[in-house]
């Protein structure tokens, strides 16, 4: 999963970066709101977190654009905790969550699983499909109950597909959302992933759709 954090404190921002790079998601950044909304506009993102004081273009304005624009990821936003009405705000311009600073790292990091997850149709931290089961919490990968070892991107890869199965996703897309925009994007790179993990699951499980593409099979 692919998250774009907009805040311009910088420590505040590196802090989430690290977290979330931590929690196994692809992260790009910006310090400002311009910079922000020209990321949200052009790339592809599972999810953004938006702070609403930013120079240049302030939060509420970039959301609403993206919203114009029929942008429709979702957006938790970062609030001050005094500012009630900045909540009442962002949700009425678009947001799907926000969080009162100074806040909890584990909070944000729950909020905006529920966001990702619930954008992709999932009301359950735990996914599965046939024998496999994901847990979103814990990155914990099972099947038939037993555990299995995985690299971090061979489970981000994972998850990206479990969390759209029955959907075939193509390498283009896989590419997209697994890898922040500073990583040097090899083309071979996810079908060696794919044959790493097709090794460690089920036989057809993952299948490949000719021409398009890879598959999780629903249950």
């Amino acid at each position: 999963m692919r998250i774009l954090v907009v805040e311009d404190d910088t420590n505040l921002n590196r802090q989430i970066k690290d977290a979330l790079t931590d929690a196994g998601y692809a992260v790009d950044v910006a310090f400002d709101g311009e910079e922000g909304h020209y990321l949200g506009d052009t790339e592809p993102y599972d999810a953004v977190v938006l702070d609403i004081g930013l120079p240049q273009m302030d939060g509420l304005s970039v959301l609403e654009q993206w919203r114009r624009d029929g942008k429709t990821m979702p957006v938790l936003l970062l609030t001050a905790r005094d500012r009630w009405s900045d909540k009442v705000q962002g949700i009425d311009a678009g947001a799907d969550d926000y969080v009162a600073k100074p806040f909890h790292m584990e909070e944000l990091l729950a909020r905006l699983r529920a966001l990702v997850r619930r954008a992709a149709g999932h009301a359950s931290n735990e996914i599965t499909a046939g024998p496999v089961r994901l847990d979103v919490r814990s990155g914990k990968v099972t099947v038939e109950g037993q555990a299995i070892k995985l690299t971090s991107h061979e489970l981000r890869l994972l998850s990206y597909l479990m969390h759209h199965k029955g959907k075939v996703i193509s390498r283009t897309e896989l590419t997209e959302h697994l890898y922040d925009q500073d990583f040097d994007r090899d083309s071979n790179t996810i079908e060696v992933f794919v044959g790493r993990l097709r090794k460690k699951l089920p036989d057809e499980v993952i299948q490949t759709v000719r021409g398009l593409g890879y598959q999780i099979v629903g249950d």
